[in-house]
């Protein structure tokens, strides 16, 4: 395939965007793939203007770029004193730009809903009117009343009684009421996989992953606000992290207790009072040790079935709790997706093999259908 390259015409290609613009679209894309690092990011960003000249021409150099994100509340110094000067670190304002990112790049075709609900088939409970009405109940919203079915069969009535209007009436039992949907809520756990396979073979799983759990979190705390959202990350044990510290997640020199975070999301969603609940996990695949009699015992040479089968204990646990487990792999090993399938037989949970691009296309579609049952 042969490309050619003109210049720019506004006419047909349209405005550009501002070079502010521009230069804070790859300073995001950049801070994906360096863990939240803001040097680092501004050292890569020096590096590719030195090399392809991405300010040439321009009202604005990187200097410039980085006092007007200053200004705009993005970046902040970092620390005290004169060992600090002229570095910088993100501040709030930035993170949250970065999940809004995320959540724009992965979701870009958002369900529009009421926020903080999500539909069942169940009638009920709602904000969302349907089309099939019923008889009045003491108690009812008198803002549902359906008025045209009311006047109808106020006037109906009326004439089967007298077999006239003249004597036009309406009653109690002639008002009808329109049905909602009901709306549940979800407590979710999310789990990432921060083991050190999670960046060998020359494969970078982390960054997808990191900006899979930026977008969920942005998902829930601004479309789904009654919503739960904890995050737990995982490698020789579990541990909580906050949606403040997703950016920063990197992967270490761990091994993959899968068991211990089952274990940490099932406690935390014990705590939770949402009528739902459900983990997803991101992981490539292997779990690779656990914790027995106070020590760590792994083993990172294939699937080991002593840890294997601990794990799969944890999954029936999850199940017998009524707490699905969804799992994106993003490993193409067979065996590895063996173990994924025996995890997801245990749980009767489900499971997605997502490339590193659609592995956050695949979780939000999940996690909008995934409401359909009430818990009586």
């Amino acid at each position: 395939m042969d490309f050619r390259y003109v210049e720019w015409d506004p006419e047909r290609h349209g405005t550009q965007k501002p070079i502010f613009d521009q230069l804070l679209d790859l300073f995001e894309e950049l801070l994906q793939h360096t863990a939240g690092d803001a040097e680092e990011a501004l050292n890569w960003m020096e590096q590719l203007d030195e090399r392809y000249g991405l300010t040439d021409g321009e009202d604005m150099d990187l200097d410039d770029f980085v006092e007007e994100m200053k200004r705009r509340g993005y970046l902040q110094e970092e620390g005290d004193g004169e060992e600090s000067e002229g570095s910088v670190q993100l501040t709030a304002r930035a993170e949250r730009a970065l999940r809004q990112k995320a959540l724009d790049a992965i979701f870009d075709q958002l369900k529009k809903g009421m926020p903080g609900d999500h539909d069942t088939p169940h009638q009920g409970g709602g904000e969302e009117r349907m089309p099939e009405t019923r008889p009045y109940r003491f108690g009812d919203d008198p803002h549902r009343m359906d008025v045209t079915g009311t006047i109808n069969n106020s006037f109906r009535n009326s004439f089967g009684r007298t077999g006239s209007l003249d004597d036009w009436e309406l009653r109690r039992e002639d008002f009808r009421i329109q049905e909602t949907n009901h709306k549940t809520s979800m407590a979710t756990v999310l789990m990432i996989d921060l083991s050190h396979s999670m960046v060998l073979y020359g494969e970078d799983r982390i960054t997808p992953a990191r900006k899979t759990a930026l977008a969920l979190a942005e998902l829930i705390m601004t479309k789904y606000s009654k919503d739960t959202l904890d995050i737990v990350a995982f490698g020789n044990e579990a541990w909580r992290v906050e949606v403040k510290d997703l950016p920063y997640l990197e992967v270490g020199p761990y091994h993959t207790n899968t068991r211990a975070g089952l274990q940490r999301a099932r406690d935390i969603l014990h705590r939770r009072r949402n009528a739902n609940k459900q983990i997803f996990m991101i992981t490539d695949g292997k779990p690779s040790c656990h914790v027995e009699n106070g020590r760590l015992y792994k083993n990172s040479m294939g699937l080991d079935r002593k840890i294997v089968n601990k794990v799969l204990d944890e999954a029936v646990v999850c199940r017998r709790e009524g707490i699905p487990i969804t799992t994106f792999m993003i490993a193409r090993d067979p065996y590895l997706q063996n173990f994924v399938e025996e995890l997801t037989e245990a749980n009767q949970g489900r499971a997605y093999y997502a490339g590193l691009d659609d592995l956050g296309e695949f979780m939000f579609e999940d996690y909008v259908r995934n409401r359909k049952r009430r818990i009586r």
